[in-house]
């Protein structure tokens, strides 16, 4: 492996060797008495041939800053990512969301978690050094951002423009000339962006949209919400539109 970084934590680490999205290069534990998820961690790591150590907290502290790793660490290399193509194979009506922007990985991570949870089919993201901050996303999407199918685009504009030569409705979140989510039939192949609070939805993926979305509130406020928010009610709405629940369902 050329570049190494640290997970910390049982839900991430565990993530990480179930998926099988990123090379680990080891497994390390806390010498005590272990909790029995941490022993049936060891156990995934060992049947996935993944090297367990026993470590003491200086050996913690120097590797890690926070204070809920619980005693599990991994050191780990870059994560794998899919092709465009990928994201959508075998699925009759795909979702794709990108995430552009987004400069807070805490932030990153809690969207992801959503989506995830939601049934979103994968994420496409912008490049970057996602190794960095992976210790992060993973603890705030708790560890679904090992797990959700991932995508790189150079820009939200090439990948509207695949997805759109593939049958997609390219859609995004929008206050101006749009539709309430909540009033728009969303079960069709899709392709959405939604844009980090300081950069926004620049004017040329605006060109593309065939369809803006807008979240209605309760009372007259002219903020928009925050990405997580943002993904909590587009994520949930999708989901309940596709299984067809209803009020009281």
């Amino acid at each position: 492996m050329d570049e190494l970084t640290w997970l910390e934590g049982v839900i991430s680490v565990e993530a990480a060797i179930r998926s099988g999205n990123r090379p680990i290069e080891g497994v390390y534990l806390r010498r005590g008495k272990w909790q029995r998820e941490v022993q049936q961690l060891r156990q995934t790591a060992v049947s996935a041939n993944i090297p367990v150590h026993t470590i003491d907290d200086t050996f913690i502290a120097e590797r890690v800053t926070g204070q809920s790793h619980g005693g599990v660490l991994a050191q780990v290399g870059a994560r794998r990512f899919l092709s465009l193509e990928a994201l959508i194979a075998h699925e009759p009506a795909p979702v794709v969301v990108m995430l552009d922007g987004i400069e807070d990985p805490f932030n990153f991570g809690q969207a992801v978690r959503t989506l995830y949870a939601a049934g979103i089919n994968g994420v496409v993201v912008r490049p970057r050094n996602w190794l960095s901050a992976a210790g992060v996303v993973a603890r705030a999407s708790a560890g679904a951002s090992e797990w959700m199918p991932m995508a790189v685009a150079e820009t939200a504009v090439s990948a509207a423009t695949y997805y759109k030569t593939h049958g997609l409705t390219i859609a995004c979140l929008a206050q101006e000339r749009a539709v309430s989510l909540f009033k728009t039939d969303l079960n069709r192949p899709l392709f959405l962006l939604i844009g980090g609070e300081k950069r926004g939805i620049t004017r040329s993926f605006l060109s593309q949209t065939d369809l803006r979305l807008q979240i209605p509130y309760g009372r007259p406020y002219p903020q928009s919400l925050g990405t997580v928010a943002s993904a909590a009610v587009l994520g949930f709405e999708l989901m309940r539109q596709r299984m067809g629940l209803v009020a009281g369902g």
